[in-house]
């Protein structure tokens, strides 16, 4: 019989480990909202509690911006650390299919994969993604990327393609539009939905005292 609690406990471990230099919007700190934000969404949702764990805490354990855009660093990395603990291959090929779909940036694509253990982890990691949090992770990896915070001659483009989206260099401001202020209505579960209309909320307030702040200068 697996014993799925040694098995969470040694990958959180994995994790914290291999992410303790990590950019700090994508460090273990974000990994451990999203894992609590799973397991919070998951009881209402009728899922694989295994399966919703082991994503939420391995999704980001190679991101693909971190990784010269290989999209396939991360599906690996996991695959190999749970092969290496003897996790069953179906549970193993789930986690990394939803690794390998959940991001925002796929869905711009076809839908190629969902499962009811993926959105979990994908509403909980866009949650992280919005409200005070995800403007603080906004501005933090805009500052990493050396972007300014904004410019008022540069529009938000309502048109990107993934590869224009990846590719982007834009304002921190115009991500806002470009993904943020989007996650809600992409949330996939009522609870998600609900957290999620508060966070949107937030940050349409910030906005404005942002522009009401930067309109003061002459």
């Amino acid at each position: 019989m697996t014993n799925t609690s040694f098995i969470i406990q040694k990958t959180a471990e994995f994790v914290k480990q291999t992410l303790k230099t990590a950019e700090s919007g994508h460090d273990w700190w974000h990994i451990l909202r999203v894992w609590n934000n799973a397991k919070r969404i998951a009881q209402t949702e009728n899922v694989d509690f295994f399966v919703v764990e082991l994503a939420a805490l391995l999704h980001d354990i190679a991101d693909a911006k971190f990784n010269n855009g290989d999209e396939e660093i991360g599906p690996k990395t996991a695959g190999d650390f749970l092969k290496s603990l003897n996790v069953d291959a179906e549970i193993t090929e789930h986690v990394q299919q939803i690794i390998r779909h959940m991001s925002f940036k796929s869905s711009f694509d076809a839908v190629g994969f969902t499962s009811e253990e993926m959105k979990v982890v994908q509403d909980a990691d866009r949650l992280d993604a919005i409200g005070a949090i995800g403007i603080a992770r906004a501005f933090t990896y805009g500052g990493f990327k050396n972007r300014e915070m904004y410019n008022p001659e540069i529009e938000p483009d309502f048109s990107l393609t993934k590869e224009a989206y990846k590719n982007s260099a834009a304002p921190t401001i115009n991500h806002f539009y470009e993904k943020l202020l989007l996650l809600k209505d992409k949330m996939n579960t009522k609870t998600a939905r609900k957290i999620a209309t508060q966070r949107h909320r937030f940050m349409e307030h910030y906005l404005e005292q942002f522009y009401a702040e930067w309109n003061e200068i002459k």
